[in-house]
């Protein structure tokens, strides 16, 4: 297995463990939660560094490497529902995006397409980033205002890679 597959599976391998430090929701674990996020945010970063520069890419990785990215990101953000510093509304519309993405490019995938991330979608994914640590920290309006970006990010991504899927694959209806 490679080192960016590696990666990829501690990054899942770290969800369970923010979830279980964000729910705590003490004065010790958010500092540690937040920790584990950057931590984990590295890793997808790492990752798709390494796999390029050493010609990793693997069909495991492009399928793994978005799968560690929606857990982290929405399993963060669903807790961060349940201890409101975060707007439900605007949670459900993201990890919608994420479930109709993963939808479409399972799609693709068994026509054996692959339909890369847009520039969109690499600042969605930044943009989540901060709006996460900064709702961590329980730093408000910063969190809510990077929260508000990366819904507007989601939706923007979302209608760009659709306009790709429809593009390059012919659905039979």
């Amino acid at each position: 297995m490679t080192l960016p597959n590696k990666l990829s599976f501690v990054r899942i391998f770290l969800v369970p463990i923010l979830v279980t430090l964000l729910l705590t929701n003490s004065h010790f674990s958010m500092p540690l939660a937040l920790i584990i996020f950057l931590l984990a945010a590295l890793t997808d970063f790492l990752d798709g560094y390494i796999a390029r520069k050493s010609k990793q890419i693997t069909t495991l990785g492009k399928f793994l490497d978005p799968m560690a990215d929606k857990l982290l990101i929405c399993s963060a953000l669903i807790s961060l529902v349940q201890i409101s510093r975060a707007s439900a509304w605007i949670v459900v519309i993201i990890v919608c995006r994420e479930i109709a993405i993963t939808g479409l490019r399972s799609v693709a995938a068994s026509q054996g397409v692959i339909i890369a991330a847009g520039k969109m979608g690499k600042f969605k994914t930044v943009t989540e980033i901060f709006a996460v640590s900064f709702l961590i920290l329980n730093k408000q309006p910063f969190g809510e205002i990077f929260l508000w970006t990366a819904m507007l990010l989601a939706i923007s991504s979302g209608v760009e890679y659709v306009v790709k899927f429809n593009k390059k694959i012919k659905l039979n209806y």
